[in-house]
């Protein structure tokens, strides 16, 4: 079995992921979600960067970027940025941000397995992991900023794999915090599904085309996806609901 294998990425992520001293104005800070840091927050964080390990933040090294859609609603898309480490040879763990700016909001998380790990699920749990080949073919799953050969490398890699995904924050909807249940997202399996208007802003920011990496990657065989991947194509998808339960103890 191939392991999941992430070549030549090294420290991909850190820049996103530490914290910024840089002070907000209160109007823009407002609009981040009252991000605005007084001196005692940064006086905390700067002994936070000199005394305390970031062990786990420093385990990052791998940062892609893609486009998830809420399970049961494929018109609901939107931009995901991941920021991967390995947990095992055939798992890694992402977390993911609307951006990859500093004053991103974290807006999720994924898990990502290999084909013979998925197949040891259950047939329930199956039901929550969606395939990645389609997002690899065409194009519209990326390494930022990777040279092309490190890219198609990675993208070997992954097209064989399948991802859990929650959303803990709808940006979409413009929330200024993370509201609500956490949402199972899916991703898209053919042509046609993803929303051009969101791709081709993307690829203007990086100045890349989807398009181009289709065809780059025309090569790259496809694996056969699971049946049981992908189950919002049967026409029934699940999703969270919150509802009330008898406290434990009581």
């Amino acid at each position: 079995m191939k392991a999941i294998c992430l070549p030549l990425l090294t420290a991909c992520a850190a820049g996103a992921l530490l914290l910024s001293c840089k002070e907000e104005p209160n109007d823009k800070a407002q609009a981040h979600g009252g991000a605005h840091k007084d001196a005692k927050t940064k006086v905390l964080e700067a002994g936070a960067e000199t005394l305390q390990s970031e062990a786990p933040l420093d385990a990052i090294h791998a940062h892609v970027c893609g486009f998830h859609f809420y399970n049961g609603d494929i018109k609901r898309q939107v931009l995901a940025h991941h920021y991967c480490s390995h947990l095992g040879d055939e798992m890694l763990q992402c977390v993911i941000y609307d951006s990859d700016k500093a004053d991103a909001k974290l807006i999720g998380i994924e898990y990502i397995i290999s084909a013979r790990l998925f197949e040891t699920l259950p047939a329930e749990e199956k039901k929550l992991w969606h395939s990645h080949v389609h997002e690899v073919k065409s194009g519209q799953l990326i390494g930022p900023r990777l040279p092309e050969l490190a890219e198609k490398e990675l993208m070997k890699d992954l097209i064989g794999t399948y991802g859990k995904t929650w959303h803990t924050w709808q940006v979409d909807r413009g929330d200024a915090l993370p509201l609500g249940i956490p949402q199972l997202m899916m991703g898209f399996t053919a042509d046609g599904q993803a929303d051009p208007e969101i791709v081709a802003a993307r690829d203007r920011g990086y100045g890349i085309s989807s398009e181009k990496k289709k065809q780059d990657r025309a090569d790259i065989p496809s694996p056969a996806i699971h049946p049981a991947a992908d189950d919002w194509k049967t026409g029934t998808a699940l999703q969270l609901e919150a509802k009330p339960v008898p406290v434990a103890g009581e």
